[in-house]
């Protein structure tokens, strides 16, 4: 059955995207589950329903054995796509580096295998891509970047051309590293003035070798020229500022901090995915900040302590899930509507209501958050005497 789209916005249901074949059982376990209260089907490009059918029973909440079978494909898929992505990415950042004319066109079909991989399972493939040695860093680092800005630009509604694009883009964002010295790239300590303004001509030399290659975009020169642009005007190489960087390059900046802060690299370890984005939320200036938000509803980490709306109006404030850094949870406490407090409740990245919006704290009265976020964190359903 083929799955043109769905009754509502595409917020309410839990796919990667709206229009696919759907085949795999978990994917039918996950329609029948969630929000969506009707599908259009495409009759030209699969079966329909039986209408001398009878009806479906209720779904079950777990399929314990189709539900593992299909994670265990998705990752063995996960694997192979990155496997290939890497062959692809090294070949094109080697023949750069050489010299030799950049054809895009390889890239492109491996960009769009990624994209459906990042459909079948997004969190598979952003974690497998983001687990990488000291030694396989620069193109895996490439195609982990191409992973992040598809998902990203799902989750903020670009269309399947529009989000192919940006995965290009971050595929060869960084190809201009090809012309820094090894030496320099791999550098364990602090680099010197002399050896920064080499990592700083990166930009411009991978531009360079973009500009006019077969196959390339508007997004993956913008991303290759502007990803170490910052909204404040304080990055390089030109200092631009704000909307003077284009949507894709906001975007490519975001992934590329994001998946270089949780990396291994050769002068620091990794940082769990929630301390990366709570570093990357306290550096004002830097990047769009409705754009982090989305990023990191995208990979379902966000600082702890924000405070957010939900679908139904209710406000929560987030909070780590676990003790690794891996995830976040919603903890709802109050009630938008009626502006009072209501019975805690824990969301978890997966369940049917999602993240609508950032609130800030003082617009509802909450004078002192630090306090509050303490007391919520330790599951009190009450606010600091200051603000009941």
């Amino acid at each position: 059955m083929f799955i043109h789209g769905f009754e509502g916005s595409w917020l309410k249901h839990p796919f990667w995207r709206s229009r696919f074949l759907l085949e795999r059982p978990a994917d039918l376990v996950l329609l029948r589950t969630c929000d969506v209260t009707a599908v259009v089907i495409d009759l030209s490009r699969g079966v329909g329903p039986d209408p001398s059918a009878p009806p479906p029973p209720p779904a079950p909440m777990f399929l314990p054995e189709p539900l593992a079978e299909a994670v265990k494909a998705d990752r063995d898929y996960a694997r192979r796509t990155i496997a290939r992505a890497h062959g692809v990415a090294r070949g094109i950042y080697e023949s750069a580096g050489q010299g030799l004319p950049i054809d895009a066109r390889e890239a492109t079909a491996v960009v769009a295998e990624i994209a459906d991989c990042v459909a079948r399972n997004p969190g598979m493939f952003v974690d497998m891509a983001r687990l990488k040695s000291k030694d396989e860093y620069t193109y895996l680092h490439s195609v982990s970047v191409c992973g992040l800005m598809v998902n990203l630009a799902r989750q903020i509604g670009l269309d399947d051309e529009a989000m192919r694009a940006m995965g290009l883009a971050g595929l060869l964002h960084d190809v201009g590293k090809t012309s820094v010295p090894a030496t320099v790239l791999n550098k364990p300590g602090r680099l010197d003035d002399a050896e920064f303004a080499m990592i700083k001509r990166h930009p411009e030399a991978g531009h360079a070798m973009l500009r006019g290659a077969e196959g390339i975009n508007q997004e993956a020169l913008d991303v290759c020229l502007m990803h170490h642009e910052k909204m404040d005007g304080s990055g390089y190489p030109f200092g631009l500022e704000g909307a003077e960087i284009s949507l894709a390059a906001r975007m490519g900046a975001i992934c590329d901090v994001f998946d270089a802060l949780t990396s291994d690299r050769a002068y620091k370890d990794r940082w769990t995915p929630l301390r990366a984005v709570t570093e990357m939320f306290g550096w004002t200036g830097h990047f769009d900040p409705e754009l982090l938000f989305q990023f990191c509803r995208s990979i379902g980490v966000a600082p702890t302590g924000l405070l957010v709306r939900m679908a139904s109006g209710r406000l929560g404030v987030v909070l780590p899930d676990g003790g690794q850094g891996l995830r976040s949870m919603v903890r709802l406490f109050y009630s938008a509507e009626h502006r009072r407090m209501i019975p805690l409740e824990d969301i978890f990245r997966g369940m049917k209501e999602v993240v609508v919006g950032l609130e800030n704290p003082a617009d509802w009265g909450f004078s002192d958050w630090d306090a509050a976020v303490r007391l919520l964190s330790e599951g009190h359903n009450a606010l600091p005497d200051s603000q009941r």
